[in-house]
């Protein structure tokens, strides 16, 4: 009878590491969950929702922080156990892409939206007096935007477009789906939320009755009331009162198929803005660099509702096939 080819996997060997985020619930302090054994072998171009993939990173590096301290008794004292004093970790890497939601991950403060102004407005260095906000009808899904024709025949395929409510005078968390501000005091700018917003996607299309995104929003369905704005860029800004904060999860794969996971339930920004410039491999001489994204964060604790221990980072394996363990 012909056994198994069992083996003995060696440590993997991979080229780099992809990381992937998803929102945080900033009212409820709930973050995205990651299960392995149900999610753990999926499609890594096309991961589950609300996971956004952000592509390969570099330069991935993961710091133990917490201390420990002995527990002393007898005379003269004598350590017969130890106890975790302080419980912190940090996590830093190099995003090889620049878009909108890796250039607000890499900033410790809000990121904004630059909308598209008005002629003769005034100008600010976060965008001055905006076009005015179209409505999104009903009917409309997290891809496919209904508008009035007047109001499609605006925007053209190829367009950026940010999707959300009206700015009411709420404080607080502000944004639908991920929050991207706190709002400390009442404000008058009507577009403040668009400003901010992540509902923000490119058009791939123009159809009869709106538009086609080519990525999905983060919220899903726009929420009843939203408006649409064209945005012409992005800018984030040293400083402010702010913390983006999102779950965070990191994938390694061998090349015998096995996965490493490192899922980070919560990752505030512990860095304002920061770049790195990175000269090209036989460039050294020619002054050409790729100017990659610089991410540092700190991680948050959460209780696991397993056996209530406070936990920052899940570390995640799933073996080669046939691989012994």
């Amino acid at each position: 009878m012909m056994m198994a080819s069992w083996f003995a996997a060696p440590a993997p060997t991979t080229h780099r590491v992809r990381g992937y985020f998803a929102p945080v619930s900033r009212l409820t302090q709930s973050p995205t969950v990651f299960d392995v054994a149900e999610q753990g072998e999926f499609n890594l171009d096309a991961p589950p929702a609300p996971w956004i993939r952000l592509g390969w990173i570099q330069q991935f590096a993961r710091k133990a922080l917490s201390k420990t301290a002995p527990v002393l008794t007898g005379i003269p004292a004598a350590a017969v156990q130890q106890a975790r004093e302080t419980v912190a970790a940090e996590v830093s890497f190099e995003f090889l892409s620049w878009t909108k939601l890796t250039m607000a991950l890499a900033t410790g403060s809000q990121h904004m939206n630059v909308l598209a102004a008005e002629v003769g407005g005034s100008p600010i260095a976060t965008g001055g007096s905006a076009i005015p906000a179209v409505a999104v009808q009903s009917g409309s899904t997290s891809t496919q935007i209904i508008l009035a024709s007047s109001d499609a025949a605006q925007f053209a395929a190829g367009s950026i477009v940010a999707i959300d409510v009206d700015y009411a005078g709420q404080t607080g968390f502000v944004g639908a789906g991920v929050a991207g501000a706190f709002v400390r005091r009442p404000l008058a700018d009507l577009d403040y939320v668009r400003r901010v917003t992540f509902n923000v996607s490119l058009v791939s299309a123009m159809t009869p009755s709106g538009l086609t995104l080519a990525s999905e929003l983060p919220c899903g369905v726009p929420p009843a009331g939203a408006k649409l704005q064209a945005v012409t860029g992005f800018v984030d800004r040293e400083g402010g009162s702010f913390y983006q904060e999102w779950s965070g999860l990191f994938v390694v794969e061998g090349n015998q198929q096995e996965r490493i996971f490192f899922h980070y339930p919560r990752l505030q920004s512990v860095a304002g803005a920061n770049e790195v410039t990175n000269p090209l491999a036989g460039s050294e001489n020619g002054g050409i660099s790729r100017m990659a994204l610089k991410g540092n964060f700190m991680a948050l604790p959460v209780t696991d509702p397993l056996d209530g221990e406070r936990v920052l980072c899940y570390r995640g394996f799933l073996p080669a096939p046939k691989a012994l363990v």
